[in-house]
């Protein structure tokens, strides 16, 4: 459920949370390490102002991804400075406060009580940092969050940039390797194709998959999860099965579920020959906020034969591979470890085109005739909001940072009709109670013509 909805004034906000001159929408320039993605290009930049909004962007926000600040102009953006930007009503990020928790206080001291900031935030890897936000009186939606229903496709942002870092993981594979991928023959004979192994078919595991067969290796595939075999087929590649019980192992939204140490055990005990036999493995397999499961060990990796290469693409979230250094390149017995953490801004340009497409897609669904709507019927805006009103208010950030359901139901306010909140419902398996399906929409003015 969602808490009783407020537009604290901020300081040249009036008592109902409307700012003189309309709705601001700001685009923050990235700050940290290897980051060059932006969160809006000029075109959906463009695309968001054509739903009334006045679009701020921060001086070089675009640079490093190839869209420069006259691109912005051009589009009917101003561009401006730091201090502007984060004085917009929506702030928007590609690392939003709790993305990287090295910026958490200087991210959060530029934001005040009755702001809203969209972007990844990590709410699940590192929830305190939605206490932090809660206490500043920010609204905050993290984009990882987004469910994966119909609906909300064109809003995927983990799906989207995890395509991208699949086919980053192939290329920098193919780069270290010391062997082609391709089959060759020639005067001097024929040379056999490399064996690829990719651990993780999610989106990233298969377009890694596709990648490394475009480049002519022979790729084999090894997945928790039972539904993946027809996907992994689906692409090229051959799946690996191993004798184990998988049964519980398909979680929500198709992601791989959280298993006991013991099947890790005796899922690596099998998955030691498969990697010996393979030039290339490539490891994907993440759970939603929970540290990567370690399937390749150290023994494996001095049973893989010199020359060979690993690309850890789960290092962020403490890797797939217990020799992985986040973004250090590591070589143990001649078998190279990459562990990039970033993959996506090191294809910038197409990665924020990606990503702000979902992002422009996500504005025009939570922001509607310049309101921000907080209905918690809408899956997508119950499922994304992690602080409102001076709570943290997202169920599953609640449960990782042990507090309980809350248990007040939402007030209206008064600018969405006459009468007050029905009484409400408990639903089975929500945070606590909702509206019942005849309550009014809960909405924050932003924007008011009249």
């Amino acid at each position: 459920m969602l808490p009783p909805p407020g537009w604290p004034g901020g300081a040249d906000r009036g008592p109902d949370g409307r700012r003189e001159g309309g709705v601001k929408i700001g685009v923050v320039r990235e700050t940290a390490a290897g980051e060059r993605r932006v969160a809006l290009t000029p075109m959906e930049a463009a695309t968001v102002a054509k739903l009334g909004h006045e679009i701020l962007v921060e001086a070089e926000a675009g640079t490093a991804a190839g869209f420069a600040d006259g691109a912005y102009a051009e589009r009917g953006c101003r561009v401006g400075a730091r201090a502007e930007v984060f004085d917009a009503d929506v702030v928007l990020f590609v690392n939003a406060p709790g993305a990287r928790p090295a910026e958490l206080d200087e991210l959060v001291g530029q934001l005040g009580a009755g702001q809203i900031t969209v972007g990844l935030a990590d709410p699940l890897g590192f929830p305190a940092a939605a206490e932090r936000l809660a206490a500043t009186g920010v609204t905050s939606f993290a984009l990882e969050l987004v469910p994966r229903i119909t609906r909300a496709q064109a809003m995927d942002v983990l799906s989207s940039q995890a395509a991208l870092a699949g086919y980053k993981s192939a290329l920098l594979a193919a780069e270290g390797l010391d062997k082609i991928f391709p089959m060759l023959t020639t005067a001097a004979g024929t040379l056999p194709p490399a064996r690829a192994l990719v651990i993780g078919a999610g989106v990233a595991g298969l377009q890694a998959i596709a990648t490394c067969r475009r480049l002519g290796a022979r790729v084999s595939a090894y997945d928790v999860r039972a539904a993946s075999r027809e996907q992994v087929e689906s692409v090229g590649a051959t799946f690996v099965e191993l004798d184990l019980d998988t049964a519980k192992a398909d979680g929500a939204g198709g992601y791989a579920a959280a298993m006991d140490d013991d099947f890790y055990r005796r899922q690596r005990e099998a998955l030691g020959a498969v990697v010996a036999a393979h030039d290339v493995v490539i490891t994907t397999a993440q759970v939603p906020g929970q540290p990567a499961p370690v399937l390749v060990t150290a023994d494996m990796v001095a049973g893989m034969a010199p020359g060979s290469v690993i690309v850890d693409t789960a290092a962020a979230s403490g890797g797939n591979c217990e020799l992985s250094r986040p973004d250090e390149v590591t070589v143990v017995g001649g078998v190279t470890i990459l562990a990039p953490t970033n993959l996506p801004a090191t294809v910038p340009a197409h990665a924020s085109r990606m990503y702000a497409k979902n992002l422009a897609t996500f504005l025009g669904h939570v922001l509607t005739d310049g309101r921000l709507r907080l209905d918690p019927a809408d899956e997508i805006i119950a499922g994304t909001l992690v602080t409102h009103g001076g709570q943290v208010v997202g169920p599953r950030v609640r449960v990782a940072l042990g507090l309980g359901p809350l248990d007040a139901a939402p007030a209206v306010p008064a600018n969405t009709g006459p009468g007050s909140a029905a009484p409400a419902n408990t639903a089975p398996g929500s945070a606590g109670p909702v509206p019942a399906a005849d309550a009014p929409t809960a909405e924050l003015t932003l924007q008011n013509g009249s």
